[in-house]
């Protein structure tokens, strides 16, 4: 089945209802769909493009996933590995006996800096922790280490943004390089995502979309105080959608792991909730007759939503990135839908 002029018509339909701003990309061998909408800096009303960059938040756990996976793949490191074995880190509360199984799967019971059981608001975490002294991944550590464990390792399914942090510190103890420079130097590079990086809201590259945030009487102010400095692990790294789908792509075709490690990043480790599953760094949801339907990522910060997903039945890759809080989700539904219309 090809991209057809319905699909096109949805997407634009929903995007103009909801004032959608950002970048939507969806593909397959034949054909594609790509256009911006919305301005990348509002001040200067300078439009998205293809090629701008945006912030796509929790979706960077694929990519923290990817360099664990490296790392085991040369044997340096196992998914039996504890905490105690691989960080060179004196934790009074944190279990050392946590696998780095347990980390990528959100089963590992650390305390998390944001809790998504305990508040909603992650700018609530700026008000006593000043966010622009969080550059480093260790610098992150303050924030959640001295909180008590939230369960025993391995007993649950629960979304941790703290754990992430651990494994991005177990690639640079194993690695000996920076976490940016490893994923820039091993995973960027590696399949030419030459526009995306790590960068810092004070320094941010051309083309790179700021993060915007709708206040209650409907005008806008960026995130710059509403999310660290730079982004870690757990999250926060710039992407173009183009390069958002050479990763996607390139974790497929098996360009970044072997094929082994490759099922492996890809199996549904743990039951999340009705049909959804978590791999390692990414979600899987099945159909009702248990066969994977698709792979997929997203990142919800203020002043950014990002949804990517891959249908390995239609062979489709679908990418929104937005620079607002809200659309992403709401694009990607109306493209689902679509999508799956055509297969029933």
């Amino acid at each position: 089945m090809k991209l057809g002029s319905n699909l096109l018509h949805d997407i634009k339909l929903k995007a103009n209802e909801m004032n959608f701003s950002g970048s939507i990309l969806v593909k397959n061998k034949d054909k594609e769909i790509n256009f911006s909408l919305g301005y990348a800096n509002r001040s200067e009303q300078l439009p998205n493009q293809a090629t701008t960059r945006f912030g796509i938040a929790s979706g960077c756990k694929l990519i923290t996933a990817i360099a664990i996976c490296q790392l085991v793949d040369r044997g340096q490191l196992t998914f039996n590995t504890t905490l105690r074995d691989c960080l060179k880190l004196n934790f009074e509360q944190i279990d050392s006996s946590v696998s780095v199984h347990q980390l990528l799967t959100h089963c590992s019971g650390v305390p998390d800096y944001f809790d998504e059981e305990m508040m909603d608001d992650f700018e609530q975490l700026w008000v006593k922790q000043p966010m622009y002294l969080l550059r480093k991944l260790t610098d992150f550590l303050p924030l959640f280490e001295n909180q008590p464990m939230k369960f025993s390792p391995g007993e649950r399914f629960h979304y941790n943004n703290g754990g992430y942090i651990l494994l991005g510190l177990i690639v640079e103890q194993v690695s000996g390089m920076s976490f940016a420079d490893y994923v820039v130097k091993h995973i960027f590079s590696s399949l030419n995502m030459d526009q995306s990086g790590y960068f810092a809201f004070d320094h941010l590259p051309q083309n790179t979309a700021l993060g915007y945030i709708e206040n209650p009487d409907g005008s806008w102010r960026t995130n710059i105080y509403a999310l660290p400095v730079v982004g870690g692990s757990d999250g926060g790294a710039y992407l173009t959608t183009r390069d958002v789908d050479r990763l996607l792509i390139g974790l497929i075709e098996e360009k970044l792991l072997t094929a082994s490690m490759t099922r492996t990043i890809l199996t549904p480790h743990v039951h999340v909730d009705g049909q959804t599953y978590y791999g390692y760094g990414l979600w899987i949801d099945k159909d009702v007759n248990g066969e994977i339907l698709k792979y997929h990522i997203m990142g919800y910060d203020p002043g950014v939503s990002f949804h990517a997903s891959y249908y390995p039945t239609l062979a489709k890759r679908v990418v929104v990135c937005s620079n607002q809080s809200v659309g992403a989700g709401k694009i990607n539904e109306v493209i689902e839908k679509n999508l799956l219309n055509h297969l029933n």
